[in-house]
């Protein structure tokens, strides 16, 4: 076989490879265009979506969507509960110096998501929320003793989270809550509260004791005076008593008992000394 036939013979072949490696390539390129013209948003989540590189007001929810292939391109935002946990130190009102740990529950919200991703981007948290934490932290423990601080602590809370959702919200910054996980001070004044604590329960103590005292004083003299009551109703009614025998008694005596008595008593022997006033005794004899 010379030259010629072999080439005629390889020609059909070379069709056949140019041909498949072209379909190959149109199918990479259908499976390309169909990819980038579907855009999935996780739950918890929005599309903002960009054309050519410019934001649009157009955003995409979660779920299935279909873009315009190489043209447009979808930027994932997460609208999930997000922890920012960090240390803050702030002066009070009192002049003491305070160091905190805080947790703040924040997310952004759906209708922002464009805007935040246009004007701030994703670092969202280092450039707005963090600022607004410690500037809010400061200024509201500065209206606060650094006793109030410990015992209105969820009073200030509430204040510091207002403040801060106050700075935040316009950006589209949503809090969600707000935690001080602790307040601490310097050793000198933790110290000064601990004495501070001491001296109120011994006076607690001491007032204690006073009032036990003087409870038992007061139940003491009721004892005395209940006791001298009844002492007094027991006496008299044993006057009472004897008075009634007595009228009882006084009642009941007759002439007739009274020179029975006499006559009982009498032992036979007259009166040696006799006088007008004296005269024997009537025991009902006759002359």
């Amino acid at each position: 076989m010379n030259n010629e036939q072999r080439y005629v013979n390889t020609r059909p072949s070379s069709k056949a490879a140019t041909k498949i490696t072209v379909g190959i390539i149109a199918a990479i390129t259908a499976v390309i265009t169909i990819a980038s013209s579907v855009a999935i948003v996780p739950a918890g989540n929005t599309g903002v979506v960009l054309t050519l590189g410019k934001v649009s007001n157009n955003i995409f929810q979660e779920g299935f969507h279909l873009k315009v292939p190489f043209v447009q391109q979808v930027e994932i935002m997460s609208n999930k509960i997000q922890v920012y946990e960090t240390s803050a130190t702030a002066v009070s009102r009192d002049l003491q110096s305070v160091s905190s740990n805080i947790a703040v529950n924040y997310k952004i919200s759906y209708d922002s998501s464009a805007e935040i991703y246009q004007k701030i981007g994703r670092d969202y948290q280092s450039i707005i929320l963090m600022p607004a934490v410690q500037e809010s932290m400061k200024s509201v423990t500065a209206k606060y003793t650094a006793e109030q601080l410990i015992t209105e602590r969820a009073v200030v809370g509430e204040e510091i989270k207002t403040t801060l959702e106050n700075k935040v919200s316009e950006y589209g910054i949503i809090i969600e809550k707000f935690n001080i996980v602790n307040f601490d001070f310097s050793s000198e004044f933790n110290a000064a509260i601990e004495a501070k604590q001491v001296a109120e329960q011994n006076l607690i103590k001491t007032k204690t004791e006073q009032e036990q005292a003087i409870v038992i004083a007061e139940a003491e003299a009721k004892k005395k005076k209940i006791a001298a009551e009844a002492s007094a109703a027991a006496t008299l009614t044993e006057a009472n008593a004897q008075a009634e025998a007595n009228t009882l008694l006084n009642n009941s005596l007759t002439e007739l008992i009274i020179k029975y008595k006499e006559v009982s008593k009498w032992n036979g022997e007259l009166p040696k000394v006799m006088s007008d006033t004296s005269s024997l005794i009537d025991v009902g004899i006759s002359d």
